[in-house]
């Protein structure tokens, strides 16, 4: 490692620089559905990318397709994705990405970036994942200044939906995933610098039932409550909880009715599931369907399904591990230990494995309190995994592996 001690030297010089990227970043409310807000991220992101000396392409997004109140389909747009090809001659290539929309909305209470007992920071979105941003560029940097540049080539994806399951990014990070040998993801690590190695699949699915208004007290019996065929609809998903290993369904969000002298002819259910197997995936499939004609024949309600597993299960096989043992191995030499361990969340990782793709997903910096008031993250873990991923890329790019 003697050789890149200069360039290893250099990353630690750009601490306070990420630190003050992390921030400035973080203090743009980039909520998933703010499109000013991810806009104007977009806008910052091109100019403090153009450092790398490569073309930052802006690429627009269909929209995301949403049931309204009403049980009917909008449009809702989402913001624009980055791209950057570098040294597109190399066949040798890296998938590099991550998202830049947060969890926090633009009239979240939680806008305020400081510093916490002074090696934290505090803020929205500065460990998932304007951190992770700023890691990320700091090692291609590193890459870039180096003798290697220019022996491996590399992608880098950005994109502005992730937190709302990457409706309109999917396709890309797929595209993206062909001809590399490697993804690299910069999500926040796990509290304690843990790594995550396999992940659940998620899915988001939308129950929209349908019956009869009618007069509650007068004409009681010839209205169809569309609130109980869902409670019905709810009661049975939840007795599917327990059949599969790893797997939950999350009943996330009802609604239904108005006023209390009617009988309600519209509700509408929100579910999540999470499934730890992906051959688990085409039974749980056809139990909602089971689910639904049996509520389908009762008189007068008719029961819609939309959705599907938008992020597959990510299964910790022989590819993955052997990239996140060669990680282990640069982590020894930096004096970082590596270690991993399975979650139940899904991100874009999920994706590229689903494409083929070995995915390392949680190199950004170790956080804790994400999608909450209290996220934060530990300073010095922004240098130390920006080392971590140059000394793995520089490793690549000179044949290490």
């Amino acid at each position: 490692m003697a050789d890149f001690a200069p360039i290893l030297a250099w990353i630690d010089a750009q601490q306070p620089r990420m630190e003050a990227l992390t921030t400035q970043w973080a203090a743009i409310n980039s909520g998933s559905h703010n499109i000013v807000g991810l806009t104007r991220m977009a806008d910052v992101l091109t100019d403090a990318f153009a450092i790398l000396r490569h073309p930052v392409q802006r690429i627009a997004l269909p929209p995301q397709n949403v049931i309204q109140s009403n049980g009917e389909f909008a449009a809702r747009p989402l913001g624009p994705a980055l791209f950057i090809k570098a040294h597109p001659h190399r066949t040798k290539r890296v998938l590099l990405g991550i998202h830049f929309d947060t969890v926090y909305p633009a009239d979240s209470e939680f806008q305020k970036v400081q510093r916490g007992n002074g090696l934290e920071l505090c803020g929205p979105g500065v460990a998932d994942a304007k951190g992770g941003l700023a890691i990320m560029l700091i090692a291609l940097q590193a890459l870039e200044q180096s003798e290697l540049a220019g022996s491996l080539g590399w992608d880098v994806l950005l994109n502005p939906d992730e937190e709302i399951g990457s409706p309109g990014s999917a396709a890309l990070f797929l595209a993206a995933a062909q001809s590399k040998i490697l993804g690299l993801l910069f999500e926040p690590a796990l509290p304690d610098g843990s790594l995550v190695g396999a992940r659940k699949g998620s899915g988001n699915f939308v129950f929209v039932v349908r019956g009869k208004a009618a007069h509650a007290g007068r004409d009681f019996h010839s209205g169809r409550s569309s609130t109980v065929a869902l409670a019905q609809i709810i009661v049975a998903l939840d007795q599917l909880n327990g059949r599969w290993p790893g797997a939950t369904i999350n009943i996330g969000r009802m609604a239904g009715g108005g006023a209390l002298n009617i009988v309600p002819d519209l509700a509408i259910g929100r579910v999540n599931i999470r499934c730890q197997l992906p051959e688990h995936l085409p039974e749980m499939r056809r139990e909602l369907h089971v689910i639904i004609e049996e509520i389908n024949k009762k008189p007068g309600i008719n029961v819609q399904l939309h959705g599907e597993f938008h992020a597959p299960p990510r299964i910790f096989d022989p590819a993955h591990a052997t990239w996140f043992n060669r990680l282990a191995q640069c982590g020894t030499q930096l004096a970082i230990p590596i270690r991993w361990q399975d979650s139940g969340g899904a991100c874009d990782g999920n994706r590229l494995s689903a494409g083929g793709l070995p995915t390392i997903d949680t190199l950004g910096p170790v956080g804790d309190g994400i999608h909450s008031s209290a996220e934060r993250i530990d300073l010095t873990s922004l240098a130390e995994r920006a080392k971590l991923t140059a000394l793995l890329l520089l490793k690549i790019a000179r044949g290490d592996f």
